[in-house]
């Protein structure tokens, strides 16, 4: 049986390691399913997920956004996440390669910002 932790480390294709809290990790549909120990999957055993689609610089702000969503989850009115223009296109690959909520479906307080439903559709309007 695993061992369940308040916390994963998420590993990035350049080895920079990012310890993040559960609850943020699951949003992300490929994190979750990696972590359901119904799934039989080893990360769910290690609570490790080793990314290796995304590079460190673009899983950092992964998890910057997977906080930001954490922390405005109840939140109205909430204000655009700040993301470099020159990070769009590999965060939308990486948004599309972890699915789930990051790239499809913002809690409904988000939608209509700036006409986007979900980071991808944010990510296209931006660039």
């Amino acid at each position: 049986m695993s061992h369940l932790t308040d916390y994963v480390t998420l590993v990035s294709s350049d080895g920079f390691e990012f310890v993040v809290q559960r609850s943020a990790a699951r949003i992300a549909g490929a994190i979750n399913r990696m972590l359901d120990p119904k799934n039989n999957f080893s990360e769910a055993l290690t609570n490790r997920c080793e990314l290796r689609e995304i590079n460190g610089v673009v899983l950092e702000k992964v998890c910057e956004y997977l906080y930001y969503n954490e922390k405005h989850k109840d939140a109205r009115d909430v204000p655009d996440m700040d993301i470099p223009p020159e990070l769009c296109l590999e965060l939308l690959m990486a948004a599309d390669y972890l699915n789930g909520e990051l790239a499809t479906s913002w809690p409904d307080k988000w939608k209509g910002q700036r006409g986007a439903s979900s980071i991808r559709e944010a990510l296209l309007i931006y660039v």
